[in-house]
This record gives structure tokens, C-alpha cells and sequence, in this order.
């Protein structure tokens, strides 16, 4: 039997599966460049100060750590979509990653790729198909981002060339992911691996970058992510740096379909550790249970918020170098709904933290499905374990684990702020308050998870298009002029805006009933459906 056949069929599957999810990523990405684009534009009327932010920004390490270099400071695309460059690559590298697992090691992990395998179904269809829709996912998104970007008046070759980038930045990480499907027997531990390259590129692209004298640039070229970046969209526009990506793709993808051949369905090449035959007395409980199986991403999600509080609290004693016209600086004061530059500066920056760390909560309550779905709850559910201590183990980490990362995040802000702004003890405390009221709006989007994991199980994936329709309508309404009543419609804009700005208890009480409502429907559902 031709080892390709059935790729067909599992192509229209993937596609049938993530036929909403896949749309709504490509929107968000698309979206949200145009948007940075657009506000950009409107931002920087003046070439002398649009020259004075770039070079602001190259004089700040933590801004090329976080970002990378602008390579023409007289570019206004590129100062547009600076922020975009790097982590635009990081977040589809991700995404792409992502969906390779999804469909490759998950099948497999829930024991759905054996059954197809019983048929007409050839051993490589399932990574192949995995990765044309991958591939395609992020040379769409790719292609319809450079047509937003020029429907923004940008100049057309220099946003092929951006949107060409981030598709081969998703190229590259489809094929780390096809590698890491192959490496573990664990869908979870696989995109670990994927976020650990991806990590890893990622600081390999910073170091090159924040060379003081040029002697480390080089580093920069080991990064997927830095040949992305080297291909200087509207800055030279370096076409041919895309056949690196190209190149990688191809030895990744004849490595995984080697490990394919060297293992048995569902079986990875590092075998999982046995445990021990019985639990320890710190593991007899479903909350217990929980914290164990969340604990290492938990971990790894708090160390880069931690990096990531410390670069941006870093980057606010610079802010003012970037909006030297009053114009900009009202725009500015606008975005972030407080009067003060550095202020504002902290407050959009801190909505933007509290909207990664929805993602761990969305993750940690999607952890339920799949617990479910892979017939690891009914056992547990056997015993005198009932249903809502179980669901209230894991509902309980993704809310707490939530609170513990937004106010790493401040501390983080605050401390790097206060050293460099001289005032530490005023300085943390804020940034913690300012943390601590994007809870609320994150608890709500973690308590549709949990409704819907209670009420429609097989539409709790929804979670993630409720939160990419939230980040769009919070973070680029006001830019496409939407209707107040539709930007109002996200969780995240009714969040006070601090530091800074005036502090309203009534939102925040209001947010949190909310998420509570939220959280105790999808516990009377659970109470009441079938377990499966």
C-alpha cells in the first residue's frame, strides 16, 4: 500500500475540525497588523519624529530584546510593524507547531489515528496532512496579511515581503512540530518541545539582535525567527532569505518521516517514565491530581511572564522618546486612558500581558476535555471522587494559576520600572493593582470555557475564537471605528485603566459575578450530562 495514501481524506478532516478555529487566527493575525499599521500611520505625521522613535527604539536593549532592530529608521512600515516582526513570527511559528500536533500525536494520543489506520490509510497521511494544512493555514494568513497591509497604504513589495516572513516563520515550526509529534508519546509534552525551540529561537534571534558592536549578529542567523527578521520588510525587502525557511522545512520533514518508520502507532521514541505503583500522600486528591498535571506549564508560562513584566516595566523609562509631538502623545494618553506618557505606556501594556495570560486560562480548563476524551476522568469518577471536586480541582488552578501569572507580570513591571524610574516603592505597588484588576476579565473568558465544557462539551474549543473575537474587538475597535456597543461586547475593556488612571469598583465587582455566573452554570451542566 502506498504509504501516502489517504492524505486526501485526512486533509478534509483537519479542515472539517478546525474549520471555525483556523478562520478565526488568520482574522486575529490579519487584523491585528493592519491595525498596528493603521494607528501607526495616523501616529507618526512627522518623518522627524517617526526618525526619532526607530532610533529611540535601537538605542533601548530591552526594546531590541523584546522586538528586534529597526533597520530603516526613515521607514514607516517597518516602525509600524516593529513590535510585529519577531513575535508576529513567534506567535504563527506557534500556531503552526500547534496544529501539526493537533493532528498528528493528539490523534494518536486518543487512539483515533489506530482506528483510521485499520483502513485504507498509508503510514505517512496523517504528518502530511497535518502539515499541508499547517503550511496552508500560515501561507494564507501570510498572503491576506500583505493585502491588509497595503489596503493601509503601505508600499506593496515591502508587505509581501512581511507577510512571506511570518509565513515562513510558520513554515519552520510546522516542520519542529512534525519532529516533536514523532519524539513523545504525549501531545502535551510534544507542543512543549515546539514552545521550547520556539523559546529558544527565539533568545538565539534577541542575542543577535542586542549586540553592542555587531560581533554577535551571527547568532541571530541560528534563529528561524532571526531569517524571518532578516528578510527587512520595507527595508530592502531580502526575498531570497526565504528559501532558509524553505530549506529547513524540507530536512524536517524528512526527518519526522523517518522517525516514522522506527516506531508503532502511538508510540513515541522516548518512552514515558513508569511511576511508581502507589500515589504519594501529597497526590490523594483531585486537587492534588490537577496541580501535578498543570504545574510544569504553570511554571513555564510564570517565568516568561516574569521576563516579560521585567522588559516592559525596562522599556517605560524610554516611552517618551517614542511620541515627541503632541499629537502622538495624545494619541498615546488615548490608547491608554490615562493622562501621563509612561503611565499610559504601562496600562496598554498591562491589558496586552492580561490578555496572554487568558490563554493559560483557556489551556488549563480545555485540560478537562481532554481528560474526558481520553478516558482518564471516568475512573477517577468511580470512586467517591464526585463530579464537582473534579471539575473544581482543575477550575480552581486555571483561576489561580491566572491570578499567579498577571501579578508576576506586575512585580516583574514593577521592579524594573522603580529601578529605573527611582521610585521602587511607589512603583510595585501599583503595578501589582494594576495587575490585579485584569483578573476579572480573564476569569470571564475562563468561565466560558467551563460552561461550555459543562453545557456543549464538543464546542468547548469555541473558547479560543470567544478570545480571539475579544482581542480583536478590544485591542483594534476604537482603531477600525466599530460601535461602542460592539467594543463593549469584550470583557477587557471595562477593565480600569491602571497605572494612572481612575480606579471604578463597580466594573470590576461586576466582571467577577460575571465569571462566577459564568463558572457555576458550567458546573450545573457537568452535574447533569453524560460523562464522554
Amino acid at each position: 500500500m502506498n504509504d501516502f495514501v489517504g492524505t486526501g481524506t485526512m486533509v478534509r478532516l483537519a479542515l472539517r475540525r478546525d474549520r471555525i478555529v483556523i478562520p478565526v487566527w488568520i482574522l486575529v493575525f490579519v487584523m491585528s497588523a493592519a491595525g498596528s499599521a493603521k494607528a501607526s500611520i495616523d501616529l507618526y505625521t512627522d518623518p522627524k519624529a517617526l526618525a526619532e522613535a526607530a532610533r529611540t527604539s535601537n538605542a533601548s536593549p530591552a526594546l531590541v530584546s523584546l522586538y528586534g532592530r529597526i533597520f530603516d529608521e526613515t521607514s514607516l512600515g517597518e516602525v509600524s510593524l516593529f513590535k510585529f516582526t519577531a513575535f508576529g513570527a513567534l506567535l504563527v511559528g506557534l500556531l503552526a507547531a500547534f496544529l501539526v500536533v493537533r493532528h498528528t500525536r493528539t490523534e494518536e494520543e486518543s487512539g483515533r489515528l489506530e482506528l483510521l489506520s485499520a483502513g485504507v490509510l498509508g503510514r505517512y497521511a496523517a504528518v502530511t496532512a497535518a502539515l499541508i494544512v499547517s503550511s496552508g493555514t500560515v501561507i494564507l494568513l501570510g498572503l491576506l496579511t500583505a493585502l491588509a497591509l497595503i489596503g493601509s497604504d503601505l508600499p506593496a513589495s515591502g508587505s509581501f515581503a512581511f507577510g512571506l516572513m511570518w509565513a515562513a516563520a510558520g513554515l519552520s515550526f510546522a516542520g519542529v512540530g512534525a519532529v516533536a509529534a514523532q519524539v513523545t508519546e504525549s501531545a502535551r509534552a510534544a507542543n512543549g518541545i515546539s514552545a521550547v525551540v520556539l523559546g529558544v529561537a527565539y533568545v538565539l534571534r534577541a542575542i543577535g539582535d542586542s549586540s553592542s558592536n555587531g560581533s554577535s549578529e551571527w547568532v541571530s542567523w541560528l534563529s528561524p525567527i532571526g531569517w524571518s527578521q532578516q528578510v527587512r520588510a520595507y527595508a530592502g525587502d531580502r526575498f531570497a532569505v526565504l528559501l532558509i525557511p524553505l530549506v529547513f522545512l524540507a530536512v524536517l520533514v524528512v526527518a519526522a518521516i523517518a522517525l516514522i518508520r522506527r516506531r508503532d502507532v502511538g508510540a513515541g521514541l522516548v518512552r514515558p517514565r513508569p511511576g511508581p505503583a502507589r500515589a504519594s500522600a501529597t497526590l490523594r486528591s483531585p486537587l492534588a491530581l490537577a496541580w501535578r498535571l498543570h504545574r510544569g506549564s504553570l511554571y513555564g508560562w510564570g517565568f516568561a511572564f516574569l521576563l516579560l513584566g521585567l522588559l516592559v516595566g525596562n522599556i517605560a523609562s524610554n516611552v517618551d522618546g517614542f511620541v515627541s509631538s503632541d499629537s502622538a502623545r495624545e494619541m498615546v494618553q488615548k490608547l491608554g486612558g490615562v493622562e501621563g506618557i509612561t503611565d499610559a505606556f504601562l496600562a496598554t501594556e498591562m491589558g496586552i500581558i492580561g490578555l496572554l495570560a487568558s490563554a493559560f486560562g483557556i489551556q488549563a480548563a480545555l485540560r478537562l476535555r481532554s481528560e474526558e476524551t481520553a478516558l482518564r476522568a471516568e475512573p477517577l469518577l468511580a470512586t467517591d471522587v464526585t463530579r464537582a471536586r473534579w471539575l473544581a480541582s482543575h477550575v480552581l488552578v486555571a483561576l489561580l494559576g491566572t491570578g499567579a501569572l498577571i501579578l508576576v507580570a506586575g512585580l516583574g513591571s514593577g521592579i524594573s520600572s522603580g529601578a529605573s524610574l527611582g521610585n521602587m516603592g511607589h512603583q510595585v505597588p501599583r503595578m501589582l493593582a494594576a495587575a490585579a484588576v485584569q483578573l476579572p476579565a480573564i476569569w470571564i473568558v475562563t468561565g466560558l470555557v467551563v460552561i461550555l465544557f459543562g453545557l456543549a462539551p464538543k464546542l468547548v474549543t469555541g473558547g479560543w475564537v470567544l478570545y480571539g473575537a475579544f482581542l480583536l474587538v478590544g485591542q483594534f475597535g476604537a482603531v477600525f471605528n466599530l460601535p461602542q456597543s460592539v467594543i463593549d461586547l469584550s470583557p477587557y475593556g471595562h477593565t480600569p485603566r491602571l497605572p494612572g488612571g481612575d480606579f471604578s469598583l463597580l466594573p470590576v465587582v461586576w466582571l467577577t459575578a460575571i465569571a462566577a455566573a459564568l463558572t457555576l452554570a458550567g458546573f450545573a451542566g457537568f452535574r447533569r450530562r453524560d460523562i464522554g
